[in-house]
């Protein structure tokens, strides 16, 4: 590895700390520079990322110890493609997601928005220590930092429903980190003698299966950011936050770190073909559908657009668990590939709830008929990036369930092919009669639409990134097997059959 490899490393970590560091002391002065200075950030970073993407499709896995504790514990820094996906994912969309936080933040009179800008940049950091994390140690450091940072955004409002709904999205994640997650990376280091990631997993071969079961359960459930049921409260009630935050958390930073991380564990710690024989991964791939579609159903039931939306985001991610747990090879990618179309589909649709709040100040999905004649771009977007959450091609969504599809069938368990079908089917049902609402049926009040037209044009900056993701979306459905090439290295042998 080479020097400039050592610095790229470095900076993952500390451009949005910087911007973090900065934005407070300018906030207060100019709110035009600190959000400039958050938009620059974003752009330093992403263009950091694409040279350490390039660098891993090459072959590289730069790597830098940041230090030792306990003796022989490295806190380390190591990126490789599954990593550096993720990094792509959540540097891009913190830039998206910066333009949309500015025209919301403004649009609603948000007050404390220079605390906001912070916690998100120090989310970012978090995220992209996530990512280039070398060994669980490492990870677990990280994984704790994101839920910390986060807090101040989902009690933003410091009304008593966000009060509530930080008290247990901070218990869920806490409680499941400190009882689950880290006892299961303390037991991987007494089993293996080491918590680094490899290839194949870390495992000696004759290790207990019942062993290895155990700790299989206690990652699935102490990773509480992939929202696997039962462990999922958290999510849908951190939708007391402002909708940025939302798109963060259900796009950009912790369920995507969540789902992450589940993989990870599977591909690097585990190894697939060793997970896929032991029984907890039969046990978690059921779970893991009976998740897909329960959540579906809850989705269905509600009107309020935000609270459907986070249960059909607890839905998504569990494909990704399905994926680990199922282990094949197409399996894998299919998560991978979940992890990329699930990001831009579903910001899409937080950020078009978000200007629909702004210019309307509707929550309501029986509120919204006749409201896509006024905003058009907005409701475009969203049957956009409800097709691609669907799985319909030609949207970049349709990728993952064909390659989880293929996986469930290789596994011996294509049965779970009927999750995935229903689920589709249950997205479609729970999805695209918002778009028809708002496109098909007469406003309830013609008059009031018509003075949202013109108010629409004020919030500009609130309707462009939706747009622009949705677009996205399209975008990636021509470019997935680009993608499949870049993750392929992560399986054992580095080929697909």
């Amino acid at each position: 590895m080479n020097y400039s490899s050592e610095i790229a490393l470095i900076l993952l970590l500390l451009i949005p700390l910087a911007a973090a560091f900065i934005i407070p002391f300018i906030g207060g002065k100019s709110r035009n520079i600190r959000e400039a200075v958050t938009f620059i950030a974003g752009v330093l970073l992403l263009v950091n990322v694409i040279y350490l993407c390039r660098i891993v499709a090459e072959g590289a896995r730069p790597e830098l110890l940041l230090g030792t504790f306990a003796g022989n514990f490295d806190v380390k820094l190591k990126l490789e493609p599954l990593g550096a996906t993720f990094a792509a994912i959540a540097s891009s969309l913190w830039i998206v997601n910066s333009v949309f936080t500015l025209g919301y933040m403004r649009g609603n009179h948000e007050t404390h928005q220079t605390r906001f800008f912070t916690c998100v940049a120090i989310a970012i950091a978090a995220s992209m220590g996530i990512a280039a994390s070398a060994n669980l140690i490492t990870l677990f450091i990280f994984y704790e930092a994101l839920t910390i940072s986060t807090f101040p955004l989902v009690s933003h409002k410091r009304d008593e429903k966000a009060k509530k709904g930080l008290t247990i999205y901070a218990l869920v994640l806490m409680g499941t980190s400190l009882a689950l997650l880290l006892p299961a990376i303390i037991g991987t280091q007494v089993i293996a003698g080491t918590t680094d990631f490899q290839i194949g997993g870390v495992f000696a071969e004759g290790t207990s299966l019942l062993g290895l079961s155990i700790l299989l359960f206690l990652f699935a459930f102490g990773i509480a950011k992939a929202a696997l049921m039962p462990v999922h409260p958290w999510l849908p009630n951190a939708m007391v936050a402002p909708t940025p935050v939302s798109a963060l958390l259900h796009a950009v930073a912790v369920v995507k770190a969540g789902v992450f991380t589940m993989l990870k564990v599977v591909v690097y710690t585990f190894g697939p073909s060793l997970a896929a024989q032991t029984p907890a991964a039969t046990t978690l791939s059921w779970i893991a559908a009976i998740s897909i579609v329960l959540a579906s159903v809850i989705a269905l039931r509600k009107d309020n657009l935000k609270a459907r939306l986070a249960y059909s985001t607890v839905s998504q991610l569990s494909y990704i668990t399905l994926g680990a747990m199922l282990a094949t090879p197409a399996a894998i990618i299919g998560g991978g590939l979940q992890i990329v179309m699930h990001a831009w589909g579903k910001i899409t649709l937080f950020m078009c709830a978000g200007a629909i709040y702004t210019i309307s100040h509707r929550t309501k999905i029986s509120q919204l008929d006749g409201l896509g004649r006024t905003m058009p771009w907005v409701f475009g977007a969203f049957l956009v990036g409800s097709i691609s959450i669907i799985g319909i091609p030609p949207m970049g969504g349709s990728w993952p369930k064909f390659f989880l599809m293929v996986g469930a069938h290789d596994s011996g368990k294509g049965i779970l092919i009927a999750a995935l079908i229903a689920s589709s089917i249950l997205n479609i049902a729970y999805l695209i009669p918002i778009a028809v609402r708002g496109f098909m049926k007469p406003p309830a009040n013609p008059e009031d639409d018509a003075h949202l037209a013109r108010v629409r044009r004020q919030h500009r900056w609130v309707i462009i990134p939706p747009v622009f993701t949705a677009l996205g979306a399209l975008i990636l459905f021509f470019f997935a097997g680009g993608i499949v090439d870049f993750l392929v290295p992560i399986l054992p042998g580095g080929v697909f059959p």
